[in-house]
């Protein structure tokens, strides 16, 4: 087990990502919201396809309770952003169902540059999706009502991606 005692969700990633020792890595969130028994099916299409990474798209199947119209909104908003400033075409961009090659990793920036907080989300997809040489795909998944409690502050973490879309489009 990895213990990360500073706070935020990249920070927690990139601690769990500069100590990953398989060749495939899949991520999502504990609350039962993702697909993971499907998890064999999108390392084969990783596999088969020869990809670098994949990441779903939740929206394909939203299941009854899954996201407020709140959050749904704020997504879309969030997606478009991300569609129009980086030319990728990407309909979820805070999914956090991934499934990549850890050589992937190599090919971008160092984890210790990407963002501390929930941005780094929507950052590893720009990193994979414009990096050439990383062979990317979103593919169609599910979201299920989540169990247990909701750690997400909707208005203030939407507002933290968005105003890093626009830090990281100009920093590039």
């Amino acid at each position: 087990m990895i213990l990360e005692k500073r706070r935020g969700y990249g920070r927690a990633y990139k601690t769990g990502m500069s100590q990953l020792t398989g060749d495939i890595i899949v991520t999502g969130d504990g609350d039962a919201t993702y697909p993971f028994d499907k998890i064999h099916e999108y390392v084969q299409l990783l596999i088969d396809e020869n990809l670098d990474f994949i990441t779903t798209d939740r929206f394909a199947e939203l299941k009854k309770g899954s996201m407020t119209l709140t959050h749904r909104f704020g997504n879309i908003t969030l997606a478009t952003v991300l569609r129009v400033l980086f030319f990728m075409n990407i309909r979820d961009s805070q999914s956090g169902m991934w499934i990549f090659k850890k050589e992937a990793l190599d090919k971008i920036q160092l984890l210790e540059n990407f963002n501390n907080g929930m941005p780094f989300s929507e950052e590893i997809k720009i990193e994979m999706f414009t990096t050439k040489g990383v062979k990317t795909r979103e593919i169609p998944s599910t979201l299920s009502a989540r169990e247990g409690e909701i750690k997400l502050e909707s208005f203030k973490d939407g507002w933290k991606n968005l105003k890093f879309l626009f830090k990281k489009r100009v920093a590039l």
